[in-house]
């Protein structure tokens, strides 16, 4: 570390410290004259108090909610003035917080009839009058009418400029927000000021349970006019204290020494000593110009403790590497090579016993990224292929609405190809009603044909599939039954079922499998639906374009049993696995053992959270959330050793201390004394000599700033494979730990050094700005 003379040998001899020239920053910005109004100001930070259309939500608009062809209600809503949520009128008075949505729920706002419940019901409104708000998670979409089209327009036009803005805003910013927005909520009276009374009632709203004592201290220090009220700058500093990193102070005077300023070569000694590639002088100088707040300390390329904090709440500072957020594997291998996003019974909104089926589900899955989605097709009525989930209550809806949606929606978010898993139930007549409307509705975005470039021995690359959609389903003359006849494409649950149960009936379900149209057959190009029989050597290899469908069952037995045969088979042909039928409350299991012995194609109910969508998401997350990710070598080689059974000896040593979290979510927003006890868990997910969780104890009312300096430790004997899953509980002695919030990422994508891990909720949202802070260090032998 460099000493102090060599900055001060840089100024001009008149010049003060530089450090006695930068003010103490304070971690939210001072009072801008608008404290009459400060919700009001949370949006002049976002720059759009004099945008027209916000203008307009912020007054408030009557729009008529649809949700079918007679329910109509006319409600009022309104934009608070926070600019981060939606009130609106409720028929059934309820909790002031379920009166509210949050713009960082929103997935997408859709202009027109571009929602099922609008195509089906919105009939009396005209499209220009119309939109949909759809919500990421189980929330229904939100379909709405205007009194006129220029009312839509601005409702469309300033919901995407408030998720733009969002989505721009710095962990600063978020913190900003989030504290300004309770504060406004704690202030009874709405004049602005604080009294003692309103700063407990702040305190319990943000998850802290602090001594009346010390906090009516804090309370005085702060009270400079001594009046029993906080107001302004009082406040700002009060909050300031509130907000304090003594965590992260002790890291910034470790490495500025004693002017309390980080030069650019102390801070590349810290980049350096965080393990980050590429430290260099000039990333340093790149990094102070970037997130530092004071010009004056920009100027002479020094960083403030604030500029430091701010660069560690970043996404720079954050436990995954920027690098791997956009798509940087390799996309021109086989796609046998690949992790494959996929979901089972996609049609489904929620249980596969009674719970309806919606073209919006595939649509959200999509929006998720994913890229494999399955088509149970049974005969409809008038000659036109419905899907649900056959002898069951759940709902039904046309074929060729959901292929509808698979040509508008497939490619929003990933260019790479998707893959429709045909579960086929109809006859001839209907199948060949299927083909029509594939090859009408998709049409040149539809594979017909083998691609001109294609490896006859190998199947395309998802960069040579980009844009396309592939169809898995039955092929002519495949397997043909001992009469002749060619079986359907039902999953293989019949056939477990008959082994299980050797009943007659299931026979007989097997023996009238119905025919495979020849118009239907031709789809089936590159995924060629085949039963997996045995994993013996043939004399014939496997042609790489047969794809097999295994319930996760028999997926485990040839786990357990011919584990390394089922890695060799998966790295030249496509494997599906699916959950077992029994599962009726649409339950997943966990994705890994699939991937561990390299199937590309793990399908899950995505309409059902849980930590095995966690370890999706988490699988997915990165390479641009593209749907596809490279799998490692040692499940691409043809001749590879690996077995996931037997993985060897530990490889790598992964290291966590859980030093502190911040702003944690309230779990009972309706009882004001209810405080959360947070502990960490952080789970490994792999091989199943690596699968192993430690936790931390936990802290007693505190979900505002609880730390704990634990170190949890891991042994690891296939590193490549690991999903490392951070998550928040609060403790409970007498039941069940509340789920707080999680996250999940790829062992090599995670991070060493001191990181931020950026909390999600169970639906995959941002709970934004609560954080945990940990330092991690990962050493390979």
């Amino acid at each position: 570390m460099l000493c102090g003379r060599w900055r001060s040998c840089r100024r001009r001899p008149e010049e003060p410290p530089v450090a006695a020239q930068v003010a103490a920053p304070l971690l939210l910005a001072p009072p801008d004259g608008d404290t009459k109004r400060p919700g009001l100001r949370a949006l002049k930070k976002m720059g759009l108090t004099e945008d027209e259309d916000v203008r307009a939500m912020l007054r408030g608009s009557r729009l008529c909610k649809i949700r079918s062809r007679t329910w109509h209600k006319e409600r009022l809503y309104r934009l608070q003035e926070d600019g981060l949520s939606v009130w609106f009128q409720r028929r059934i008075p309820r909790a002031p917080s379920q009166h509210i949505f949050f713009v960082q729920h929103i997935e997408a706002v859709r202009e027109g009839h571009q929602s099922e419940g609008l195509r089906r019901f919105g009939d009396a409104f005209p499209p220009a009058r119309c939109l949909t708000i759809a919500f990421k998670g189980r929330r229904k979409n939100l379909d709405l009418a205007a009194a006129t089209p220029e009312e839509a327009q601005r409702w469309v036009r300033g919901l995407g400029k408030l998720r733009a803005r969002l989505d721009a805003m710095s962990q600063r910013e978020r913190l900003d927000h989030w504290i300004h927005s309770y504060l406004h909520r704690a202030d009874s009276n709405q004049d602005s000021k604080m009294s003692f009374k309103e700063i407990k009632s702040l305190l319990r709203m943000v998850n802290v349970d602090m001594n009346d004592m010390y906090a009516y201290r804090l309370f005085k220090e702060c009270d400079h006019s001594n009046n029993e009220r906080l107001e302004g700058a009082e406040i700002e500093e009060f909050l300031r204290r509130l907000l304090k990193r003594p965590e992260l102070e002790e890291i910034f005077h470790r490495y500025s020494g004693e002017d309390r300023v980080l030069s650019a070569p102390e801070l590349l000694e810290f980049l350096e000593d965080q393990g980050e590639d590429g430290a260099t002088l000039a990333r340093a100088q790149q990094l102070i110009h970037t997130y530092e707040l004071n010009e004056t300390a920009k100027q002479h390329e020094l960083m403030t403790l604030d500029g430091f904090m701010m660069y560690l709440l970043s996404p720079e500072g954050a436990a995954l590497d920027p690098a791997h957020t956009c798509v940087f594997q390799d996309m021109d291998q086989p796609l046998s090579h690949y992790f494959i996003s996929s979901s089972h019974n996609t049609y489904l909104t929620d249980s596969q016993i009674g719970g309806p089926s919606s073209t919006e589900a595939y649509v959200r899955a999509f929006a998720q990224g994913c890229r494999c989605v399955e088509l149970d097709c049974w005969e409809g009525p008038g000659g036109e292929p419905v899907i649900y989930h056959g002898h069951t209550l759940t709902s039904k809806i046309l074929f060729r609405d959901v292929v509808q949606a698979v040509r508008d929606h497939a490619f929003t978010l990933s260019p790479y190809p998707v893959i429709l898993s045909l579960e086929n139930h109809c006859g001839l007549e209907q199948q060949a009603v299927m083909a029509r409307h594939l090859r009408a509705i998709l049409g040149d975005v539809l594979v017909t044909q083998a691609l001109d470039s294609q490896n006859p021995e190998e199947l395309p690359s998802p960069e040579q599939l980009k844009g396309r959609v592939l169809v898995k389903g039955k092929k002519l003359p495949a397997a043909r039954s001992e009469d002749g006849r060619i079986l359907s494409d039902q999953e293989e649950e019949d056939e477990e079922e008959e082994e299980a149960e050797a009943t007659e009936q299931r026979r007989r379900l097997i023996s009238q499998a119905k025919q495979i149209s020849p118009e239907l057959s031709a789809l089936a190009v590159y995924c060629c639906a085949t039963r997996l029989r045995t994993l013996r050597p043939n004399p014939v290899p496997p042609q790489p374009c047969q794809v097999s469908s295994l319930s996760e069952r028999k997926a485990k037995k040839l786990i357990r049993e011919a584990g390394n045969s089922f890695v060799r088979h998966n790295t030249r042909q496509l494997t599906r696995v699916y959950p077992l039928g029994l599962r009726m409350n649409s339950a997943n299991y966990s994705p890994q053992e699939m991937w561990n012995s390299g199937c590309q194609l793990v399908a899950l109910n995505f309409q059902t959270p849980g930590y095995e969508m966690d370890l999706n998401a988490g699988r997915f997350l990165i390479n641009g959330q593209c749907g596809y990710i490279l799998k490692p070598a040692c499940l691409r080689q043809p001749d590879t050793t690996f077995d996931p059974e037997c993985p060897g000896p530990p490889r790598t040593t992964l290291t966590i201390q859980v030093l502190t979290a911040q702003q944690l979510p309230k779990l009972n927003t309706e009882k004001p004394n209810s405080i959360v006890d947070p502990l960490v868990r952080v789970e490994i997910h792999g091989v199943p000599a690596d699968c192993a969780r430690k936790e931390t104890n936990y802290v007693l009312n505190n979900g505002f700033n609880p730390r704990w300096g634990q170190t949890l430790q891991f042994q690891l004997r296939a590193p490549e494979l690991v999903l490392v899953r951070f998550v928040v509980e609060d403790y409970d002695t007498t039941s069940p730990n509340d789920f707080v919030g999680q996250f999940t990422l790829p062992l090599n994508s995670l991070k060493q050094g001191y990181r931020h891990i950026h909390l999600l909720s169970k639906d995959g949202a941002s709970l934004s700005p609560a954080t945990l802070f940990v330092h991690i260090r990962i050493q390979r032998f």
